[in-house]
């Protein structure tokens, strides 16, 4: 007869390399045995790197803070909610904070990582020091619990002894091989064969997070997972486990983190999974900027306009709430359309009513060169910044220049990280090509889901009143004065002496994962190994779908095969 146990917690590995593990006393009476699993001393560690606004923030205590700063040293800036009684609760906290609040407590430059977010460790064998020591404190369980649960649940437990003393599959294992290809947006595909997965049950896959500071550059975000990684290998090296390289998941900006790292340290990083990466930035980031976080969308249900009103409560629902934080934060700025990006893509058009039917012309058509030039342009009526927004708390009276210059200093980070530090090394004329640097072993997933569309485009809609004004040209247009702004972002403009017309933003307009367009999503096609365009999620809760995460082991068996010959 087979002996009753129960599974105890995973071991903690000494300095030494011993293993030490925990139980509790029981009566003679209680016959159920531990049971304990010990893993191989080889060591592929795999590390999950979150989007923007994934990583808990707090403010730092090595840094003077201004006069009347609104948090303490150490108090946590950023924290997201991780249940909807949370979600409401800060956005009311949120939506009462005027933007100079909202910039004092989100300054790049006095924020760091905080590493001591709640866990949920109920599902989970690890103890929870450890889950702390593996950084899981750091980012939002709320959303990417599911990820870590699942993967460190069932990374390394890959065969069972069944009652017939014969080895077998897991089941969470055979869903991998044989899922549909159709459910990962392609027709066919190499399927995990049980050899494959023989090579790899002989490594350990311990499960690491690793966070950043959203608001700095991604450069700066890149150099911190440098680091990290350098010292999971340290540790588990010193362990005197056999451990050289890493596997790294990435999560939407996650991704531009990990590319920037592995350009540096493509050696020690065995292969990187991006999902739902703005490869090439995404249009929303302008109109957020520009016009407040959007609270509606053609394809939102009633559940998905609830949780757009709440996330607008807290990153701001005017322009007058998000300029203040993301003109003064490179890593935000990152995320805006690249010089890569299929241009033009901000509109002006008008529409005219003519026999009871509407007809439409797209008078203006932007960025006609380097999108930066149009950045840093913060006097048309279309522009992304307006510098009276920008310093309400009067944090950059001292800046050299003033505020203006901040922002163009600003700007030029994030043209430099697209344009140097993602790009490829090869050189013409001591020039980079400007081509996308991705790691030699890259997959990728993005949403591609007329069920969740994006903004593929930014474009300004005014309607004509018959009668009023001359003839509108791409001349005239852009050199339109400003008027005024209306609380629900649309702009109202005098093109000529007595023309006036009201630009409002007309809805998304593509398939993708209500952020990322499919355009951004798909440029790492034909630079990565395979490429997946998927549906059936949302831009945050990608990584929550079951067809992604059985998509994510999948990808992760295919990584080591590959590698570890």
């Amino acid at each position: 007869m087979t002996e009753k146990t129960r599974p105890l917690r995973d071991p903690i590995v000494a300095e030494d390399g011993s293993l030490v593990f925990r139980s509790v006393t029981t009566p003679v009476s209680f016959d159920i045995r531990g049971r304990v699993t010990i893993g191989s001393n080889k060591v592929i560690p795999v590390i999950f790197v979150p989007g923007i606004m994934g990583t808990n923030l707090r403010v730092r205590r090595d840094v003077k803070l201004p006069e009347g700063f609104p948090l303490k040293p150490g108090e946590a800036a950023w924290r997201p909610p991780n249940d909807p009684l949370q979600a409401f609760a800060e956005s009311r906290k949120w939506k009462n904070r005027k933007p100079a609040q909202r910039q004092g407590i989100l300054h790049p430059s006095m924020l760091e990582v905080d590493n001591t977010g709640e866990l949920d460790v109920s599902a989970c064998g690890l103890e929870p020091e450890v889950m702390y020591e593996r950084g899981w404190g750091e980012i939002y369980t709320g959303v990417y619990g599911s990820l870590l649960f699942e993967l460190q649940s069932h990374l390394e437990m890959t065969f069972r002894v069944n009652i017939l003393k014969q080895r077998e599959i897991r089941k969470h294992w055979l869903s991998v091989m044989e899922c549909e290809p159709s459910r990962w947006g392609v027709r066919n595909i190499d399927a995990v064969t049980e050899a494959e997965l023989e090579k790899y049950a002989g490594y350990q896959y311990p499960l690491y997070a690793v966070g950043y500071n959203w608001l700095q550059s991604c450069a700066v975000a890149a150099e911190r997972l440098k680091a990290r990684i350098a010292q999971i290998i340290e540790f588990w090296t010193k362990r005197k486990h056999a451990c050289t390289k890493v596997i790294l998941i990435t999560h939407s900006m996650g991704g531009l983190v990990a590319r920037a790292c592995a350009k540096q340290i493509p050696d020690s990083i065995a292969g990187v999974i991006h999902g739902v990466m703005p490869a090439n930035g995404a249009p929303v980031a302008y109109r957020r900027m520009a016009c407040g976080t959007e609270t509606s969308s053609p394809s939102y249900d009633l559940g998905a306009r609830i949780s757009s009103e709440i996330f607008a409560d807290i990153a701001g629902q005017t322009t007058e709430e998000t300029t203040p934080v993301m003109a003064a934060s490179p890593g935000v700025l990152e995320l805006l359309p690249t010089h890569l990006y299929p241009r033009p893509w901000l509109f002006a058009r008008t529409v005219r009513t003519l026999n009871k039917k509407d007809t439409y012309q797209d008078v203006l058509g932007l960025p006609a060169g380097d999108p930066y030039d149009m950045y840093r342009d913060m006097k048309s009526w279309y522009r992304l910044i307006d510098p009276s927004l920008v310093d309400p708390a009067e944090q950059y009276k001292a800046y050299p220049g003033g505020v203006e210059n901040m922002v163009r200093d600003a700007i030029k980070t994030a043209e430099r990280f697209h344009k140097e530090i993602v790009s490829s090394s090869d050189e013409k004329d001591g020039k980079s090509s400007g081509a996308s640097y991705y790691h030699p072993n890259t997959y990728a997933f993005y949403g591609s889901d007329p069920e969740h569309l994006s903004y593929s485009r930014i474009c300004w809609r005014a309607r004509v009143i018959p009668g009023q004004g001359g003839v509108l040209t791409a001349g005239n247009l852009s050199r339109a004065k400003i008027l005024g702004r209306d609380p629900d972002g649309a702009r109202n403009v005098e093109v000529e002496a007595g023309h006036r017309l009201r630009f409002e933003i007309e809805p998304q307009d593509a398939a993708g994962d209500d952020t990322v367009p499919y355009q951004s999503g798909s440029a790492p096609t034909g630079k990565v190994k395979q490429i997946f365009p998927t549906k059936g999620y949302g831009h945050q809760g990608s990584f929550e779908h079951g067809d992604m995460l059985l998509l994510t082991r999948h990808l992760i068996v295919k990584i080591v095969v590959q590698v570890f010959k």
